[in-house]
């Protein structure tokens, strides 16, 4: 959650409120951590409450920092251990684009493309950074752009809807890893009328993000 000070007052309270019905509204035994990003760059690595919580732990540091690292955190969450179970999700709330970070969008997709991590950000404001929209598409999540941070409690309850309502597929790939890791494209499609598919697009294989799906 971006902690930067355009994201102080009623915005940052609202996002906080937010996730706290989102982490509620998961199914139980989910586990989440919160990472906020500002100018200490500090995590915040609380466990989501189980079943009967309410999430009050989510965003529990009042800091707001005044620089914007929004990359650098995206590729420390992506490396961080979410839950033992083979599916993750890195929600990200910010209202602005990056100005800091040490790493660059395009590193930032790389690394998103090489994780099992479904990436879905959330960018408050009248335009939408066009790296959240592609950290989406790569890794099979889903972007969205919230003109009012007042409409971000039905967004969010959108997307713990769809985490709740997904499906894991996978399959063992004819041909073996090769000495070095490479790029695999994958095709997800199903025979149903009207229905729609959103899936990653690939992943690596020789490397940890070949168990993804």
């Amino acid at each position: 959650m971006d902690r930067s000070f355009s994201m102080s007052g009623e915005k940052l309270n609202l996002a906080r409120q937010a996730a706290r019905l989102f982490v509620t509204a998961l199914a139980a035994r989910r586990r989440g951590h919160g990472a906020g990003g500002g100018e200490r760059d500090r995590d915040d690595h609380t466990a989501s409450p189980g079943p009967g919580g309410r999430g009050d732990e989510v965003g529990r540091d009042p800091t707001v920092g005044h620089r914007r690292r929004l990359y650098d955190v995206i590729v420390k969450s992506l490396d961080m251990p979410y839950t033992k179970t083979r599916r993750r999700a890195l929600l990200a709330i910010s209202d602005g684009f990056d100005r800091y970070s040490d790493t660059t969008a395009a590193d930032v997709i790389d690394r998103a493309r090489r994780s099992d991590v479904l990436v879905y950000p959330v960018a408050i404001g009248k335009g939408r950074p066009p790296v959240l929209a592609e950290l989406a598409s790569v890794t099979g999540g889903h972007s969205f752009n919230v003109d009012d941070p007042k409409k971000l409690e039905a967004t969010l309850s959108t997307i713990a809807r769809e985490l709740r309502s997904q499906y894991l597929l996978g399959y063992a790939p004819a041909r073996t890893p090769a000495s070095e890791s490479e790029w695999r494209s994958i095709d997800v499609q199903i025979n149903r009328p009207g229905a729609r598919v959103r899936a990653r697009d690939g992943y690596y294989s020789n490397v940890e993000s070949s168990r993804s799906s």
